[in-house]
């Protein structure tokens, strides 16, 4: 493990949420990225997690809304 590449951000052993965030823009892959960890990042709960996610969910939502008008 590295502080480049910690252990909190790999899953399915060889899929990192890199490879997968960097597909979407930066509200959506920040989404991907905190669900992809939850409750595995030391010193951060899964709530605190999930609730980031949410946070970033909901700035895209407001994103999105604003380029509906």
């Amino acid at each position: 493990m590295s502080k480049d590449n910690p252990e909190h951000y790999k899953c399915f052993s060889s899929i990192e949420a890199i490879d997968v965030t960097e597909n979407f823009n930066f509200n959506l892959g920040n989404v991907i990225k905190y669900v992809w960890r939850a409750g595995r990042k030391e010193g951060e709960s899964k709530v605190d997690d999930l609730t980031k996610a949410m946070w970033y969910l909901s700035r895209e939502i407001s994103r999105g809304n604003k380029n509906d008008n």
